[in-house]
Order: C-alpha cells, then structure tokens, then sequence
C-alpha cells in the first residue's frame, strides 16, 4: 500500500518544520526548495506548501481564489495520553482550538500549526489517560 500523502498550504515551510519535528514526531523526509517539504510520521506524508511562490499548489483558482492555510479538514494523530501531551504542548506555548472534548469513540483537541492548520489529537478509549 502506498503512503498517506496530505498537504498542507503553510505561511512558514521552515517554521512548519520545526512545529511538526519538535513537538509531534514527524521527521523530514525531503525538502528541496524553501517552499515545499514532505514531512513524515509513520505511514503519513504531510506535503507542505508555502502559500506563495512557484509551485502548483500555491497557484490561483480559474475563479480567482488563492489557496490558504487553515480551515477544518485535519489530519489526526493517535497518542496514548492525551491530558500528559496537551499539558506539555501548552508550556511550549502552542495554540489550541478548544479544550478536550470526551465523547462516545474517545477524546480528541485540536491544535494549530503555526499556519492555523488543525491537528486533530486524539485518545480512543481505554488508553493510558483514560
């Protein structure tokens, strides 16, 4: 099976690297030019694009609209303790959406990126923070 690929328009690739590196255990599996990277974590591709600049993902729409960072499609990222990461991603001084919400398939937060893309966190039930 081929590799998870989602992409991300970004306003920062190399501040975008360092969030997804330092605080989420992705890694960088190419970058070969200022404005792109593919970043990965396990069998996920996270393609990051700055929001101007050359590429085929930063080009205008026939209608005008230009692609931008954020909005709510997200990827999700399973932990085993979602209380012990949250806690320790808000002393590094990270954005989150909300606070955790408890519901019937788990708990799950969204944080930004530094370009205001989402990140679901998200604890099944059962885990070690249960």
């Amino acid at each position: 099976m081929a590799a998870i690929k989602v992409r991300y328009i970004v306003d920062d690739v190399d501040a975008t690297i360092a969030f997804y590196t330092q605080h989420l255990d992705f890694i960088v599996k190419a970058h070969p030019a200022p404005g792109f990277a593919v970043l990965q974590r396990g069998d996920l591709n996270l393609l990051v694009n700055a929001k101007d600049g050359p590429g085929g993902a930063a080009q205008p729409m026939p209608d005008g609209r230009k692609p931008e960072p954020g909005g709510w499609n997200r990827i999700q990222i399973e932990v085993d303790d979602l209380g012990d990461l949250v806690e320790t991603l808000r002393k590094a001084g990270l954005r989150f959406r909300n606070d955790i919400v408890t519901g019937f398939g788990g708990k799950q937060i969204l944080l930004d990126d530094p370009a205001g893309n989402p990140i679901e966190l998200f604890e099944p039930p059962g885990q070690k923070g249960e």
